[in-house]
């Protein structure tokens, strides 16, 4: 039987925001910043005070089918629930970090529960004015952040099935998009298409190779 890395977080960093007097606390993750295709999704999530779920962690590692059901656990038990996204043509203009701070911005926007707190997973929020703490590995420490993870992770699987159904020949729905050795020779062979982010080296190489004018 295998054995999944990481521990439920224990709520400390939503308890101490509590005792500063803070009351609706969302935490903030993102999933899909490496791949090669695809969205990057972010979630936005407030839970209830001293809410808890069974086997709630980092979304990498949990399975797929447990990722599903907190998923669904986190919709219907959560004070509110937002997603923000941002596309291949967003990350080719500004670039993945600006994007995916984009994509957050639109998940906290998202919210109809106003935060006056946010957790989230290492990324600062510069254009959102609501007191904020950044955690390394925020995504293993706090509920919050866990549970917006999964939220995250999930919408972005679910995209990604999706656009298989558009794109079959680069089989999406088993890689989600990221650089698999079956992804890259799939790219090879088709070429990349409108949900390829052309600035990732990968693909930005095969362009040049493809488009570098010939030598007669």
């Amino acid at each position: 039987m295998t054995s999944l890395a990481g521990v439920e977080p224990d709520g400390f960093f939503e308890a101490e925001a509590y005792a500063r007097g803070f009351r609706y606390i969302a935490g903030i993750d993102e999933a899909g910043r490496g791949p090669l295709a695809g969205p990057v999704v972010a979630a936005a999530v407030v839970l209830p005070r001293q809410k808890t779920f069974l086997g709630l962690k980092d979304s990498k590692c949990l399975l797929p089918a447990q990722r599903e059901q907190l998923f669904m656990q986190i919709f219907h038990s959560a004070r509110d629930v937002s997603v923000g996204y941002a596309n291949a043509d967003e990350i080719d203009a500004i670039g993945i970090l600006p994007a995916t701070r984009n994509a957050m911005q639109r998940a906290v926007h998202g919210l109809s529960v106003q935060p006056d707190c946010l957790l989230t997973d290492a990324i600062t929020l510069p254009d959102v004015h609501i007191v904020q703490r950044a955690i390394v590995k925020g995504d293993s420490l706090s509920r919050s952040i866990a549970a917006a993870s999964v939220v995250a992770k999930v919408t972005r699987d679910r995209t990604m099935v999706e656009l298989h159904d558009r794109y079959p020949q680069y089989n999406f729905r088993a890689h989600k998009g990221y650089g698999t050795a079956e992804h890259l020779r799939l790219l090879d062979r088709f070429g990349p298409c409108d949900e390829h982010r052309k600035c990732f080296r990968p693909i930005a190489n095969m362009l040049s190779q493809r488009f570098a004018p010939s030598i007669q």
